[in-house]
């Protein structure tokens, strides 16, 4: 992996979630891996605005710079635990709009994709998480919306891909499911770190479906919310 820089993204804000979290922690992350000297340095940050068409005019770039491995955060409003994301599904939901009010244009995101994309570093991740004092599970539903679509696409790549969701992070004065004696925020970025490394140090595996569905995510005006 030498050479190879790491991409981490997280998502902008969204109805009900003015402050995303995952945006909060994917900056405090890259920060940190930087400190520490992770991919030489060479630490990409990418906050993906919660669009569908963000997909190819934000992810689908920075994947194309070919990074050494991509760690992606997500917020998971219900969660009580870190989720480790085994899976990404060839699904999508048309029910629920993104900030532009719009829904993905049918029901599956690449119309020659696999059933489901499976993301191998996902158990050591998990154990990684847990050494590190984060209480983690995994999980196999990323959903059917952003998350979901972001990672189906990222897990194309031969780079090492994983995909996490965090929960709300505590408010003031509550130590949450992290580490006791520092910040939410800093604890958890600090676990995510030694997720990193881990993901950059794994050799990169052939993709027989890569390079599909480049234009396959297009998104219509949502009719239940009337947004043109």
């Amino acid at each position: 992996m030498s050479g190879k820089h790491l991409l981490v993204t997280g998502f902008g804000p969204f109805p009900g979630v003015p402050i995303n979290p995952s945006a909060v922690v994917a900056r405090r992350l890259a920060a940190l891996a930087r400190r520490h000297g992770l991919a030489g340095g060479d630490v990409r940050l990418l906050i993906l605005p919660t669009a569908y068409g963000a997909i190819p005019t934000h992810l689908v770039p920075a994947l194309a710079e070919a990074p050494g491995a991509v760690l992606m955060l997500g917020v998971a409003r219900r969660a009580t635990r870190v989720r480790v994301e085994v899976r990404a599904r060839n699904r999508a939901s048309r029910l629920f709009p993104d900030v532009s009010g719009h829904v993905a244009r049918r029901l599956t995101l690449s119309a020659d994709g696999p059933a489901e994309r499976r993301a191998t570093p996902a158990a050591p991740a998990l154990a990684t998480l847990r050494r590190n004092g984060t209480p983690a599970i995994a999980s196999n539903d990323a959903g059917r919306y952003l998350c979901n679509a972001a990672y189906f696409r990222g897990l194309a790549e031969a780079a090492p891909v994983l995909f996490i969701h965090i929960p709300p992070l505590p408010r003031a004065g509550r130590p949450g499911p992290y580490r006791r004696g520092r910040s939410p925020v800093e604890a958890l970025a600090a676990a995510l770190v030694a997720v990193a490394r881990g993901l950059l140090a794994r050799p990169s595996i052939h993709r027989a479906d890569r390079a599909i569905e480049e234009n396959a995510m297009g998104a219509v005006p949502n009719p239940i919310s009337g947004v043109l």
